[in-house]
């Protein structure tokens, strides 16, 4: 069943990353408490279904509360899909995002993009990247064979300090149904969900043993959560822009 092929290429995938990222992991995860240590903000950034990774970690409980998601509506997907996918192409415009989000070296950087071969997240990355802030991309190197639409002909991995493997194949779709000829299901929403979430939780852990005030939300519908919940959104809506 396509049920149990779906599990398997998960769980493949996730053992992967956990056996050859985990160097990389580390090395985010040391990145994500220095800048826990010295009170900045997380950014993550995505386009397409990429954006979908910014939302997972930001305003959730237990998640941490410098987590900045940067979500430019015309890069999503509930303003025009297809519009989004034109516009992931377009040189320039990832400064214009930029110019929405007061990111500092105070700060790091999680971009997001499967191919990472699109001018958008790929410039987005190197100007933060440009400006001395932590940068970490994460995408999949089932697409380094294949060009970059960057006039520079660079890839995302290329315009970052560190870069993850999500281990998704090329075209993100790992199933075949029998009778047809296109595989289907993606499979780089569950595991980018699994490499950033692993990332934080270590970050933490490494910041905690620090002696860091670790900012994590509790779930509102739990006794103490919605009060602890309001003293973190007062303490950063005035640095994130989307609380």
């Amino acid at each position: 069943m396509l049920i149990d092929q779906y599990a398997e290429c998960i769980i493949g995938a996730i053992n992967t990353i956990r056996r050859e990222e985990a160097g990389k992991l580390l090395r985010a995860a040391e990145m994500v408490a220095d800048t826990l240590a010295r009170d900045g903000l997380i950014y993550v950034f995505g386009c397409g279904h990429s954006h979908i990774l910014a939302e997972e970690t930001f305003y959730r409980a237990g998640g941490l509360a410098c987590v900045a998601p940067m979500l430019y509506p015309p890069l999503m997907l509930h303003e025009g899909a297809a519009e989004s996918s034109r516009l992931e192409r377009q040189p320039g415009l990832a400064e214009k995002v930029l110019g929405q989000y007061p990111i500092s070296r105070e700060d790091m950087l999680f971009c997001l993009s499967t191919s990472g071969i699109n001018p958008v997240p790929v410039e987005l990355a190197q100007a933060v990247r440009d400006r001395g802030i932590a940068t970490v991309a994460i995408c999949s190197g089932a697409y380094f064979d294949q060009p970059s639409r960057c006039a520079g002909g660079k890839h995302l991995y290329e315009a970052a300090d560190l870069w993850i493997d999500n281990q998704a194949p090329h075209g993100d779709a790992c199933l075949l149904p029998e009778g047809s000829a296109l595989k289907t299901t993606p499979l780089s929403t569950i595991t980018g969900a699994y490499i950033l979430n692993s990332i934080l939780a270590e970050g933490t852990r490494l910041a905690l043993a620090r002696g860091v005030d670790v900012p994590v939300y509790l779930s509102g519908n739990i006794p103490g959560g919605a009060e602890r919940n309001e003293a973190l959104i007062r303490r950063f809506s005035p640095r994130i822009r989307h609380l």
